[in-house]
């Protein structure tokens, strides 16, 4: 049987990469690339949080996820860019569009990221690796912005290659390279090694990948449950995922609702956040995705609007941990006055297949997603009010609020 060849290809810094490229393209002569700048929320209020970052921003240790009032701390002559997701959109388009030429086993993973099944390819176009610098120097010169890729004989391995070394390089990440190019590496840089398990497994002496793939499987269950089993698996290079065929990449899944009456109660609203919630993660999960921003939207009894985001380090489909950042954001924005909308949006969707945790405890998290499961199915058979949350016995508010048609989807032309 012919071995699987797959292909990683991660943008390199992509939202801020593509606004550069879309400015030079359009007649400015300042590289974003190359100052601290950042791209993310609103640079005239200074609301909001850091999306993407240049590499030179790097080196006032500014971070993903942090708020732009922060950064501006850190260095007062950055430079802010609004995000432009219809722009990022078409960039992720026209790079799929190119993918398409050389497989027609593509997998849009994220708006940055694709798989490309290669294997059956590799008789009509040669050598994976001699393609992979066509396609990585077609990008750069068609497109204007750089790209890493890692080639392996599955999913897992050729993300792990695609991390080694940024920005625009090509690594391989064969069975025969595992010892030298990985297992090497902390432990900690291993997929689904978080914050919690990092500790676990230093206590038991595993610092490296090379010391969890040298450790016992079943010790590692015993351990630390079907968690263990499976990243002795990945510091073993094992994963059979197939390479899925995806043409549309959801932006985002949005739910929304607004009241017949003022609400001014925080308890309240908070219940209604939650009804919202509860289906924008019922949809996510349906979808089979995971989401990485979070943001809500008030509009007061005056019919202003406003709104607040935050971005989490560990990709999430489960309405609790999703509802946990809905209420802090909630906490944070609202300026007390009576209320008459609200909405719930997740968005920068990527797949299940490989995730880094990092805040929770996995176990917790098992726990979540078994819960979600469970409530999911029944749902599904008896009706969507068929389980509830005791929260809303006797609060005369509906225990989940939308219908199945707000997902957000880009459409637009695949052409710079």
């Amino acid at each position: 049987m012919k071995k699987r060849i797959i292909f990683h290809i991660d943008v390199n810094s992509a939202y801020l990469s593509w606004e550069a490229t879309w400015r030079l393209q359009h007649g400015s002569s300042l590289d974003l690339r190359n100052i601290p700048s950042v791209v993310g929320g609103d640079p005239k209020s200074r609301h909001g949080i850091i999306l993407a970052k240049s590499i030179p921003a790097k080196k006032y240790e500014i971070k993903t996820g942090e708020t732009l009032y922060s950064a501006r701390q850190k260095c007062p002559d950055l430079l802010i860019v609004p995000p432009n997701y219809e722009l990022y959109m078409k960039c992720s388009n026209v790079m799929y569009s190119i993918l398409k030429e050389y497989s027609h086993l593509v997998q849009r993973y994220s708006i940055d990221e694709c798989f490309v099944d290669y294997t059956q390819s590799e008789d009509l176009f040669g050598d994976p690796l001699k393609v992979a610098y066509n396609i990585s120097n077609r990008i750069k010169k068609e497109l204007g912005f750089t790209v890493n890729i890692g080639i392996a004989n599955n999913k897992l391995l050729a993300k792990m290659a695609s991390e080694l070394e940024k920005p625009d390089k090509i690594h391989t990440l064969f069975p025969n390279e595992i010892e030298d190019k990985m297992w090497k590496l902390p432990i900690d840089e291993l997929f689904m090694v978080g914050r919690r398990t990092l500790p676990k497994l230093k206590n038991i002496g595993i610092n490296t990948i090379g010391d969890l793939a040298k450790a016992d499987g079943f010790h590692m269950k015993s351990y630390l449950k079907s968690h263990g089993f499976l990243i002795w698996n990945y510091a073993n290079g094992l994963d059979e995922t197939l390479v899925r065929e995806e043409d549309i990449v959801q932006k985002g899944i949005g739910n929304s609702t607004t009241m017949h009456y003022d609400v001014s109660d925080r308890r309240e609203a908070n219940l209604v956040l939650l009804s919202l919630a509860e289906m924008v993660c019922m949809r996510l999960r349906n979808k089979n995705a995971l989401a990485k921003l979070i943001s809500i939207s008030i509009k007061n009894s005056d019919f202003l609007h406003y709104s607040h985001q935050c971005k989490i380090q560990s990709p999430t489909d489960s309405t609790n941990v999703i509802y946990k950042h809905v209420k802090k954001l909630f906490d944070e924005v609202w300026k007390l006055e009576p209320i008459r909308h609200l909405g719930v949006r997740v968005g920068e969707l990527c797949g299940k297949e490989f995730y880094q945790t990092s805040f929770f405890d996995e176990d917790l998290l098992d726990q979540y997603r078994k819960i979600d499961k469970t409530v999911d199915s029944i749902r599904k058979r008896y009706g969507r009010e068929s389980i509830i949350r005791g929260a809303f016995l006797n609060s005369g508010l509906k225990p989940i609020v939308g219908g199945v048609g707000e997902e957000e989807y880009q459409m637009m032309s695949s052409l710079l």
